[in-house]
């Protein structure tokens, strides 16, 4: 009896360090270890960056890869696919993996956005209304399979897919969204930042002062981000005739690309934003 009970313990120690597979008891009620970062100033810093990479890759591709917008958008998807394949073989956070593609997705959402707008003729308030409708629609499918929207517990293969899902469409809603206010209602580059920043300061206060759910105020300010990146990235790349500063879109992806990776690399040394496993249930198993 005490040997059994030691065994276990030892087991399920070696797989909270990573360095075993899950116990059989464990393996039942959790395949992995959370495969999502934690969420921190650093998760939030890196997203936004990422948000702005994906709109100023996306416009450079497009000028100077010579595919065209379509033959652009399947070669990123194809690149995305083989990213997420990985990501999915993965038995834990890794914070290279991970925001690589996030930053790929950002792109593949932005294009997917940009292709059905210009080559498609498709207007701003119908595509942002559709992805609004399909990211809805991901999120009801996933609270009804899992019972939660909660990314502190993207711990099996079924919830890391309505995770990834979830993501692309809030890089797509937020594309048209954010293109919708800068250009539709014509209020600028700089504006347009300035909105969506204060649009998730609400949020925080929200969240903070008046108690709005976690989750809920994760995944509005998850969406918020996007437009906001999208609105800087062409307000430094975008000519200063057109309302930006002329950076261009080389030199801001450039910038905002090593910024990212200097943060990764920060964040895959410290380990500061892995989630760190629910002691109890650890106990439990």
């Amino acid at each position: 009896m005490t040997s059994d009970t030691s065994g276990t313990t030892e087991a399920t120690a070696a797989y909270a360090h990573g360095t075993a597979d899950a116990p059989p008891t464990r393996r039942r009620s959790r395949l992995r270890l959370n495969k999502v970062p934690e969420v921190t100033v650093y998760f939030w810093v890196i997203k936004v960056l990422c948000t702005t990479v994906g709109e100023t890759a996306a416009d450079l591709l497009n000028e100077k890869a010579g595919l065209g917008l379509t033959g652009v958008s399947l070669l990123m998807s194809a690149l995305l696919a083989v990213v997420l394949v990985v990501q999915f073989r993965t038995n834990a956070y890794r914070a290279g993996v991970y925001w690589l593609a996030v930053a790929l997705i950002s792109v593949v959402g932005t294009l997917v956005s940009d292709n059905l707008t210009d080559n498609m003729g498709v207007p701003l308030e119908t595509t942002t209304t559709v992805f609004a409708v399909l990211l809805a629609v991901v999120f009801v499918a996933w609270y009804r399979s899992e019972r939660t929207l909660s990314i502190h517990s993207i711990d099996t293969t079924r919830r890391e897919s309505f995770y990834w899902l979830a993501v692309l469409f809030t890089f797509a809603l937020g594309t048209s969204a954010g293109d919708l206010v800068a250009e539709r209602m014509d209020l600028g580059y700089w504006i347009s930042a300035v909105l969506f920043a204060l649009a998730i300061a609400a949020v925080a206060v929200a969240r903070f002062a008046l108690g709005l759910n976690a989750v809920w105020s994760f995944w509005i300010a998850y969406v918020l981000t996007r437009p906001l990146g999208a609105s800087v990235g062409d307000y430094l790349s975008q000519p200063t005739g057109d309302g930006g500063l002329g950076l261009g879109t080389v030199v801001t992806s450039a910038l905002f690309l090593t910024v990212i990776l200097g943060l990764v690399v920060f964040l895959v040394i410290t380990r500061k934003d892995v989630t760190k496993p629910d002691e109890q249930e650890l106990q439990a198993a």
